[in-house]
């Protein structure tokens, strides 16, 4: 067993190998405070046939026993994974997937499971330094070690894997991950953050890094780890030559046609030409040919790109593609809006609800509700293939996430608009950057239907194309400069500054001057859009969807709060049966009403207003008999308040009976002449004949 701690900006950071899950290739226990993440790397050495990608798994769990809970729900274990799950999932797997040799075809898994939570640090931090260590401490052969760290700003200052409570009061959120050397992953969203102070926080992040590595590379000086020696691909000879002779001039035709679908059709009938031409001569090859010929496609794709400055559809680097706009296009949607932006299209609908209709997340840490959300959707037509419509997967869920850190710090607080929102973001096309097309479309759709946002937000993906000293950075990338460049870097922001930021990278990393004119390109071309949006739509619409719910928030005195509940809510049931609105109320006496009739929400509001106003001294209320006693007649004068008419208070003629003048049900116009120190109240009669 080898195990070390590591005190990082004053927290206590401990790793321990050998002890558990020994049968593992590598393992590691993280322990953060009293976190801990027991991380996983395990290999089949038996590769499958015709394998020639890396087919790399890593999934983060949390346990509810970790926690000291037992799930919710009638099935009392944990089942599908949560969001938070997924998304921990995503951003373990992201930094990590270029640190692997080309020709490394093992099926690898890697489980990171946080099987203990002290409710203060998040494991997710603890689970990225397990994935680095368990991969150095296996025979896998990985590019290590890496390390990752969140990053928040409290009272302007710096703060490395923050407390829960910590980043409660931060104005960002952000994780950074990377080697010694260079930066691998960053995602983040921030409230309109200045690029030169994002860029700071980067550089605050890397230097943690930098400790967190060193860390490791101090543990496995004690160990000793046999690393594999993954067999390099045998082509047989004189293929390449042969398929780039036959390919490379028809191939660089075709990656001139602009338009995606007609430009993959004539790829995809070269490869066919080709492998039809070769396979008497090099039979079985047929893999290794559409391999050589995707190589070739990435060689000429960069080169123009480099030398030429270049693109496949005739756009110079900084240039965007052509956008149209258009909101109002769902009549029944609060507020809808079509973005499209070259061959990538979304349609984007916001539905309002009331707090009724927030998200109730059970989660180990613990139960919470969410009043934002964004849902993201990529049916198989957007790409102009078939394939089976299954629920939403990783990709789906991740930009959907995506999109709600670029939109949350805009988002009005609820004691402004006190409605849940829910954006669904539906690809119509797709040919790059859908998550910032996503994120286009639901600040148009927000605007459509009127919620007072902060400001717009616009999102631009950008990329990189990077052969020895020469760099290319592009704005607005397309599908195939994505898949064949070497960075995939996502920005939205407002016209102030960046809101949120996701950046992935295909080689061993970036340097910190990339990322600056990286986002200096990205700015740039940030404004053009949000220039192009607000044409369609220059605010917030005043007025809502008629058939958008109403709120009314109106407040009560506390000590009247049970009065509007009843006796096992059976005031306000009745409130909601007569009039069809929702009604909430809080121990503090605010109550909120809503629906989507403005007549049930007047006669809720009046109902709540009944049962909780106070009498007046000097107001006349009309109001019902009763109780008859000798001295006098109680009269209530609204629900659940009576007062007393003394005898004398009856009539303007002496009354020697009460019974002879009223008799209980009889409607009577009273008038308040007293409230005594005890809350008794004094009624007459008389002064209002």
């Amino acid at each position: 067993m080898v195990s070390n701690t590591l005190i990082l900006d004053g927290k206590k950071i401990t790793i321990e190998t050998g002890r558990l899950a020994k049968q593992a290739s590598g393992s590691a226990l993280v322990t953060i405070g009293d976190t801990k993440v027991l991380v996983t790397a395990c290999l089949n050495k038996n590769v499958k046939e015709g394998t020639d990608f890396l087919p790399l798994t890593v999934n983060y769990v949390e346990k509810y026993y970790a926690a000291g809970k037992i799930p919710g729900g009638f099935f009392k274990r944990e089942a599908r994974p949560t969001e938070k799950e997924v998304l921990t999932s995503r951003f373990l797997d992201r930094p990590i997937r270029p640190l692997f040799p080309d020709n490394y075809f093992f099926d690898t898994q890697i489980i990171a499971t946080a099987v203990s939570m002290d409710n203060e640090n998040d494991p997710d931090m603890a689970a990225m330094l397990g994935v680095s260590f368990s991969l150095m401490a296996s025979e896998v052969p990985f590019g290590g070690p890496t390390a990752g760290v969140r990053i928040a700003r409290v009272n302007g200052g710096f703060i490395a894997n923050p407390s829960y409570k910590e980043l409660e009061s931060s104005d960002m959120f952000l994780i950074v991950a990377g080697s010694k050397d260079e930066i691998t992953m960053v995602e983040g969203s921030f409230d309109e953050l200045d690029e030169e102070e994002l860029l700071s926080a980067i550089e605050f992040g890397h230097g943690k890094i930098i400790e967190l590595v060193d860390f490791q590379n101090k543990m496995l000086s004690e160990m000793t780890v046999n690393k594999l020696a993954p067999e390099d691909v045998k082509i047989p000879e004189g293929l390449r030559e042969r398929v780039d002779e036959i390919a490379r001039e028809d191939l660089s035709k075709a990656l001139e046609i602009s338009a995606k679908l007609e430009r993959n059709e004539k790829v995809e009938s070269l490869n066919s030409k080709v492998i039809e031409l070769l396979k008497e001569s090099y039979p079985g090859q047929e893999g290794t040919i559409a391999g050589i010929m995707e190589s070739i496609q990435k060689d000429l794709l960069r080169s123009k790109i480099i030398n030429a400055g270049k693109r496949i559809d005739g756009r110079g680097l900084r240039d965007i593609r052509p956008i149209a706009c258009s909101v109002g296009e769902l009549p029944m949607a609060h507020g809808s809006a079509v973005f499209t932006r070259g061959e990538t299209q979304a349609l984007v609908a916001v539905t309002l609800g009331t707090k009724f209709d927030e998200q109730i997340i059970d989660a180990p840490e613990k139960e919470s509700t969410k009043r934002f959300m964004l849902h993201y959707n990529f049916p198989p037509f957007s790409v102009g293939e078939v394939s089976p419509l299954r629920s939403p997967g990783r990709r789906e869920i991740g930009h959907g996430s995506l999109g709600e850190k670029a939109l949350r710090y805009v988002i009005p607080q609820p004691d402004k608009f006190p409605y849940t929102i829910r954006i669904v973001s539906e690809i119509l096309e797709s040919n790059g950057s859908s998550s910032q097309a996503t994120i286009c479309g639901a600040t148009l759709s927000m605007m459509d239907a009127g919620v007072p946002i902060k400001a717009p937000v616009a999102g631009i993906a950008m990329g990189l194309i990077k052969e020895g000293d020469k760099v290319a950075i592009l704005s607005d990338i397309l599908g195939d400069e994505d898949h064949l460049g070497d960075m995939d870097f996502k920005v939205a922001g407002t016209l102030k500054g960046v809101t949120a930021l996701q950046m992935d990278i295909k080689i061993s990393g970036v340097t910190k001057e990339i990322l600056r004119n990286a986002l200096s390109q990205a700015k740039e071309g940030r404004l053009h859009i949000l220039d192009i949006m607000l044409q369609s739509i220059k605010e917030p619409r005043k007025e809502m969807a008629k058939n958008a719910p109403r709120i009314i928030t109106i407040n009560v005195k506390p000590e009247k709060v049970r009065e509007v509940i009843g006796s096992g809510g059976k005031v306000i049931k009745g409130i909601v049966e007569k009039t069809g609105a929702k009604v909430d109320i809080d121990d503090a006496g605010k109550v909120t009403i809503s629906s989507s009739n403005g007549e049930s929400l007047k006669l809720a509001v009046a109902m709540i207003n009944d049962i909780t106003q106070e009498a007046e001294i000097g107001k006349i209320y009309f109001g019902k008999v009763r109780k008859i006693m000798d001295f006098g007649a109680f009269v209530e004068i609204f629900p659940g308040t009576d007062g007393l008419v003394h005898i004398s208070q009856i009539d303007v003629k002496r009354v020697e009976k009460v019974s002879d003048v009223l008799k209980e049900g009889d409607e009577v116009k009273v008038k308040v002449i007293d409230i005594d120190k005890a809350g008794k109240i004094k009624l007459s009669r008389k002064e209002t004949l």
